[in-house]
């Protein structure tokens, strides 16, 4: 695999940088230090740090509006846009899509997945949201809007019985991010078996289970930066030695041999083209520069 992005190659286009990708596992503070938040916006472009705030995964958006309206503002946003697109009526609304144009961060709130990219899948707004990220703004999403960011992504799937032949449900999801498959609350609610039964089925796909307070940074180059007080699991199926999920019906049980796990912790990384975990140190000298 040649590169971790679809849209966006996080490579230098017409003098410009790409912005920077997050996903965050959901439940990421926003009460106390702000850690993740604080970072997010640190990685906006310089002297741009308008935030659109979308909410379309949500069922109460304007509920969840405030509570990211309070956050950003503690942290000296400029200016926090509320994005109420609830329809793929309103993700044409020329509106919206002049507002994302101005936006150095764009974030994704939580709620359902399938929510979001019904509303967004195909529309002009999302679109301008895709050229305004290549033009140097960072996108970032918590929970539902983490899992989204993947070309194809996660929205159903009982933890507790997931390692059974179909028994993960997955879609196109909104395209940011390819070769990779995001999971969200990923310890707190049991989740491994859900990114080992979708490895069995796609091993060249490298799963991310992301706790709740943690998040990972795509940098060029293909590398992940681990952020927040929690875990990033990373779930590597390509060297799977025997599965048996092609000879099962619907709902058989998966065996599997040979998957390589990885838990990250802030400031640690992995390296998606090398296959690799990247250690502290190692890790602040290849992303020397970035924010």
């Amino acid at each position: 695999m040649s590169g971790i992005t679809n849209t966006a190659t996080l490579e230098e286009k017409g003098g410009t940088m790409s912005g920077r990708l997050v996903a965050i596992g959901g439940a990421e503070d926003k009460e106390s230090d702000l850690e993740i938040l604080r970072r997010v916006v640190s990685l906006a472009p310089e002297g741009n740090q308008e935030v659109a705030v979308i909410a379309t995964a949500s069922g109460i958006p304007d509920e969840i509006f405030p509570v990211y309206e309070e956050a950003f503002g503690r942290l000296g946003v400029e200016r926090i846009h509320r994005m109420d697109v609830r329809s793929r009526e309103d993700a044409r609304e020329e509106q919206h899509i002049e507002t994302v144009g101005q936006c150095g961060l764009i974030f994704f709130t939580g709620g359902d997945q399938l929510r979001l990219t019904n509303v967004l899948g195909g529309s002009p707004l999302l679109e301008a949201i895709r050229a305004r990220h290549e033009k140097g703004a960072v996108v970032a999403g918590t929970s539902a809007g983490a899992a989204a960011m993947s070309a194809t992504m996660i929205y159903n799937g009982q933890a507790a019985d997931a390692l059974r032949k179909g028994a993960v449900r997955m879609s196109s999801g909104l395209g940011f991010v390819d070769g990779i498959v995001i999971d969200s609350h990923f310890l707190e609610r049991g989740r491994f078996t859900r990114l080992m039964e979708v490895g069995a089925t796609n091993p060249e796909y490298i799963g991310v289970g992301l706790g709740e307070d943690a998040g990972v940074i795509f940098h060029p180059g293909g590398i992940m930066e681990a952020i927040g007080s929690g875990h990033v699991i990373i779930v590597d199926s390509r060297e799977i030695i025997s599965s048996n999920v092609a000879e099962l019906s619907e709902g058989e049980p998966v065996a599997l041999e040979h998957i390589i796990m990885h838990a990250l912790i802030s400031g640690h990384g992995f390296d998606v083209t090398q296959r690799r975990y990247i250690s502290d140190m190692l890790l602040s000298e290849m992303t020397k520069g970035a924010v």
